[in-house]
């Protein structure tokens, strides 16, 4: 059984959406990324969203690109975050872990090798930027074999043919990228995201979750009203770069912004409306 399914179905018999923070691994130092890990579910994270450091993070505004370079001083390797996830995992094996990166690397492990890795170390998805659904046939096989969930983006511009097709391969969960452009920018249009996902919903049960705009409590509980999940990063690594020499007030501050979130998503106390999706 997906680690990813139990947590959503459990947050659906509470009435609750979940909140999903994500963190560069390595940044700002690779021995603060697990204790950073813990921070977050102790604020309120019901999934983790693990980004694994790349030189060129194409979908990544220059927040997250920024928390990469800091992360690639250190050398912080796709090995490196897969023995952070382990490491955590010694005190907390209820919380879904989804990679987030790309290809490059996982290619110059070897998939297959990935794949076995990521399964030992008890990681629940994976999200890879660029690796186009039409190229991803194999390796979303090796991942199915390894029961690793796979998790692909939907865009504003996405089409309704691309939107089933994407459906169809995903599990886990359908990440909604709210806006047009890389992360952290532009302003949500929470209408138009209601009206996304409700397309998206035709087309499968899966849990849609929605980042890429989500910057405060005000947002996160916007897009609670409206979709299964709420994905933040820009914000957060907002929060760890202000205070890179000083851990303790990092992980205060980051703390802070999440359970503000979490507090105000569970002020909606309602299930997302399913009802107007047809068949």
């Amino acid at each position: 059984m997906s680690r990813i399914k139990d947590r959503f179905d459990a947050l659906a018999k509470r009435g609750r959406k979940a909140l999903i923070p994500y963190i560069t691994a390595g940044d700002p130092h690779p021995g603060q990324t697990v204790a950073l890990m813990h921070t977050l579910v102790d604020a309120g994270a019901d999934m983790i969203e693990v980004g694994v450091p790349f030189s060129d993070p194409m979908a990544d505004g220059p927040v997250i690109q920024a928390a990469c370079d800091r992360a690639l001083v250190h050398n912080t390797s796709l090995r490196d975050v897969l023995e952070m996830v382990s490491d955590f995992r010694e005190h907390d094996s209820h919380t879904p872990i989804i990679l987030m990166g790309y290809q490059n690397p996982v290619e110059v492990l070897g998939i297959a090798e990935f794949a076995r890795r990521a399964r030992q170390s008890q990681v629940d998805g994976v999200l890879t930027v660029d690796l186009p659904l039409e190229q991803a046939g194999q390796t979303l096989e090796i991942y199915r074999k390894h029961g690793i969930d796979t998790v692909f983006l939907i865009a504003p511009t996405t089409s309704e043919a691309r939107i089933k097709k994407i459906c169809e391969a995903s599990s886990g969960l359908i990440y909604y990228v709210s806006l047009k452009g890389v992360t952290g920018a532009g302003h949500l249009d929470i209408s138009q995201v209601k009206g996304k996902v409700r397309e998206i919903r035709q087309y499968s049960t899966l849990p849609v979750g929605v980042g890429f705009g989500v910057r405060d409590a005000k947002s996160a509980k916007e897009i609670a009203s409206v979709a299964d999940a709420v994905i933040v990063g820009s914000a957060l690594i907002r929060q760890i770069e202000a205070h890179l020499s000083d851990y303790d007030t990092m992980k205060k501050n980051v703390a802070t912004l999440v359970k503000d979130m979490r507090d105000a998503m569970d002020s909606n106390a309602v299930v997302s409306d399913r009802s107007e999706v047809t068949s």
